[in-house]
This record gives C-alpha cells, sequence and structure tokens, in this order.
C-alpha cells in the first residue's frame, strides 16, 4: 500500500470542518464538523444584545407609526401636485393603442 492509496484530510477553509478523502474513488469518506463558535461570552453580554435588539426594534416601530400618522397628508400632497400638473399640461393628441396600429 503506497502512500497515494491511503485516505487523506482537508481542512475546509470556510468552515474549518474536517474532509477525509480516499484518494482511489476520489470520494469523500468522512467529514467531521467545526467545533461551533460561541456567538457570546457570557450571560450578561447576551442579555445587553437582547435588550439593544428590543431598543432597536422599537425605535423602528416608532419611525413606521410617524410615517403613517403623516402618511394622508403626504398623498394629499402628491395628488395636489399631479392635478396641478395635469392642468398646466393639456393632452394634444389621443395615447396611442395596440388596436389603432393594426
Amino acid at each position: 500500500m503506497g502512500l497515494s492509496d491511503q485516505s487523506f484530510d482537508i481542512t475546509c477553509p470556510d468552515c474549518g470542518g474536517i474532509i477525509t478523502v480516499d484518494p482511489a474513488s476520489r470520494a469523500v469518506i468522512a467529514h467531521t464538523s467545526a467545533p461551533r463558535k460561541r456567538t457570546f461570552e457570557d450571560l450578561s453580554e447576551a442579555a445587553r444584545a437582547v435588550r439593544e435588539q428590543d431598543a432597536r426594534r422599537d425605535s423602528i416601530f416608532a419611525q413606521s407609526v410617524a410615517a403613517q400618522r403623516n402618511k394622508d397628508d403626504v398623498l394629499a400632497k402628491k395628488f395636489a401636485e399631479a392635478v396641478k400638473k395635469a392642468k398646466e399640461s393639456p393632452i394634444t393628441e389621443k395615447p396611442l393603442r395596440e388596436f389603432d396600429l393594426d
């Protein structure tokens, strides 16, 4: 049994997992997942992150509520501007329709 007949291990550069490859069949014969990294070192750090996330979510919700309150005014102003623009530039010719081209 030569050196090229033995299976070999490859470390995945992305996830850090170990892949065992059989050179004769060129197939993966085993896989060992990389150990999972802890997101937080301790419970107090995790609780602080949750509080920050709650504060951010509350801020986004408050902004959306304020936007909904002003939505009617914004839409009314946009409509008034569109009506004003339509009155200033009357249509001089009929728009083309698909069956007019036949």
